[in-house]
């Protein structure tokens, strides 16, 4: 490594920031942007995700198309994660213990006006949902937030292990990090096409390919589907469409709501800006209206449609049509209406027309007439031609279609001042050899390959205080659990787990992911039963000595050993809040 990029850590802030990489809650991320990315180079870094390719789910795809390839990895992701944003999952914490920790370098009111759980309200739409209520918050005091953290593939992988869970699982932003990943390693989707979106509640990401796809949680998200006005479309909305955009992370850099510098590539930035509005808008056709009266249930008991049922005119409610849709593979759009119909049972239809409801045929005759028109032309023409009874409720209409057919993201500002950082030349022909020599290689040149080691856990080429700090201080979930056992109980239950880390080669776990999974290197285990050490008096002296496979714990006269698979040569000494390693 070259000197001249190696972190600083007696800077409490640099101390923090590479501490941070290996719980990366969503606070973290939201002070320390840089830490986004480095988890998607580490899942790519990782071998678990390149192990996909051998699965026989995946035979052949680098020869689909675009689509094909990102329906398989959804289906997948699917099959494989579950979303989780369970309290108890990475424990909680307070933003009195937040707030004290990043005071001293982030202006606390801009915290505020930004972050969700810190008393920003989004307009009027935290206030709708109700955030704490919304989180299961609503029990605890005001002062608790959630230890929300970002899960690494290995950790997502290994939910398996957790009661309650038979697949892996993750919150938004490990989703959002493992889709990069499995977009770039088994989809072929070079990274300069893949921007990841985060918002205070949220976490997604755009993928410039063909008119653009959102991976959102679980799911993925074309185009058309955004305007289908299904449920899941809905909820994939809701984020661009009532809140801000708090960073968007890059392979070239970042770009966040507060910060004056961007280290994103300018021109990256104005592409995925270009995109994304045109992704997020679209004309009015009869399609789209239908499509928006199937999203605005409000609007349905307006229409009724007029079919020519062997020569004769009969009618039926336009919300009788959509019912039929739940039962069919056919819809009321125009590609499929007639085949609905069909299967329509004859008793639903009337002789007569519906008192009080507009004609849906007159309504989409105007549409297709003056197509490629500007909405409000289209609107004065259908109230025109309608009872002006409906005056009114047509204009409420096409002013919220208005909205449906086009969101204006609020995103960063794109005046900043832009920082010219080293650009990493990561190719989808590269191997994963090829990828782990070029971040290594370029950790003298490149915060964020450093950053990439340190989330990585590459334990041999890291300095360890910025994980042993991390350990003792942010990994609550085990407290509970060993509430009330001594020592020597918690050692005995500890011994009793397997020794197996979640995590290969010399790549550590943190204490709660031992303990959330109930499997630990004996390195992992040491550390674990040092935090519980700590919780109860945090003035003792501890040391963990490591020797290859031997690994002994002492505390005073007492020595816990343990065995360890990672073969490293280490004393660890804790002792009045201090961190030293030989």
């Amino acid at each position: 490594m070259n000197s001249n990029i190696l972190p600083d850590f007696s800077d409490k802030k640099t101390l923090e920031k590479y501490s941070s990489a290996f719980t990366l809650s969503d606070m973290e991320i939201f002070i320390f942007p840089e830490l986004f990315y480095p988890l998607v180079l580490a899942n790519i870094m990782s071998p678990v995700i390149w192990k996909w390719r051998d699965d026989t789910w995946f035979k052949d795809i680098e020869k689909k198309n675009f689509n094909s390839k990102a329906n398989r990895i959804k289906q997948y992701i699917i099959q494989n994660y579950v979303f989780n944003l369970d309290l108890s999952t990475w424990g909680l914490t307070t933003k009195t213990e937040e707030i004290a920790r990043f005071s001293n370098f982030f202006d606390v009111d801009l915290l505020r006006q930004s972050n969700a759980l810190f008393g920003y309200e989004g307009d009027k739409y935290y206030f709708d949902i109700d955030i704490r209520k919304h989180f299961g918050l609503d029990k605890f005091d005001s002062d608790i937030i959630p230890y929300w953290k970002t899960e690494t593939v290995e950790a997502m992988t290994a939910f398996r292990y957790k009661e309650g869970f038979t697949t892996g699982a993750g919150e938004c932003v490990s989703l959002s990090a493992l889709y990069a990943a499995a977009m770039f390693i088994v989809g072929r989707v070079p990274l300069e096409k893949i921007f990841l979106i985060a918002t205070p509640l949220h976490s997604q990401n755009f993928v410039i390919e063909k008119e653009g796809l959102i991976t959102n949680n679980r799911r993925i998200v074309t185009k058309n589907m955004w305007f289908n006005g299904t449920s899941l479309s809905e909820k994939a909305r809701r984020a661009l469409e009532n809140e801000k955009v708090t960073i968007v992370s890059h392979i070239s850099g970042f770009i966040h709501i507060l910060y004056n510098e961007a280290s994103i590539d300018r021109n990256a930035y104005r592409i995925f800006t270009e995109k994304i509005k045109e992704f997020l808008t679209t004309e009015v056709t009869t399609h789209i209206f239908i499509n928006f009266l199937r999203f605005k249930s409000r609007y349905k008991s307006l229409f009724q449609f007029r079919c020519d049922c062997s020569g004769k005119f009969r009618y039926i409610s336009l919300e009788k049509m959509f019912e039929y849709e739940h039962t069919s593979k056919f819809n009321v759009s125009d590609g499929t209406r007639e085949l609905l119909v069909k299967e329509i049972e004859g008793d639903e239809f009337h002789l007569s027309p519906l008192q009080g409801k507009l004609y849906l045929n007159d309504v989409e005759e105007i549409i297709d007439s003056q197509k490629g028109k500007n909405i409000d032309v289209i609107k004065n023409e259908v109230i025109r031609a309608s009872d002006t009874a409906f005056s009114q409720v047509l204009s409420d209409l096409f002013n919220e279609l208005n909205e449906f057919i086009f969101t204006e993201p609020k995103l960063p500002e794109s005046e900043k001042k832009y920082i010219n950082t080293y650009r990493h030349d990561i190719s989808i022909s590269d191997s994963r050899e090829m990828i782990i020599d070029k971040i290594t290689g370029s950790t003298g040149l490149s915060e964020l390959s450093m950053l990439t080691q340190y989330v990585y856990r590459d334990m041999e080429r890291i300095d360890w205080r910025p994980f042993i700090k991390a350990a003792i201080e942010r990994n609550p979930v085990c407290f509970n659990d060993f509430s009330g056992k001594d020592v020597s109980q918690t050692y005995a239950i500890l011994k009793q787990l397997p020794d197996e880390s979640i995590y290969d080669a010399n790549r550590l776990a943190l204490p709660d992911e031992v303990w959330n999974f109930r499997r630990g290197d004996g390195i992992e285990k040491a550390f674990l039963l040092a935090d519980t050490i700590l919780k109860a008096d945090r003035s003792v002296k501890i040391m963990i000595k490591i020797n290859h496979d031997s690994v002994i714990l002492e505390l005073g006269d007492q020595k816990y050993h343990f065995r360890s698979g990672k073969k490293f040569h280490k004393t660890i000494t804790l002792e009045n809040g201090e961190i030293y390693v030989i």
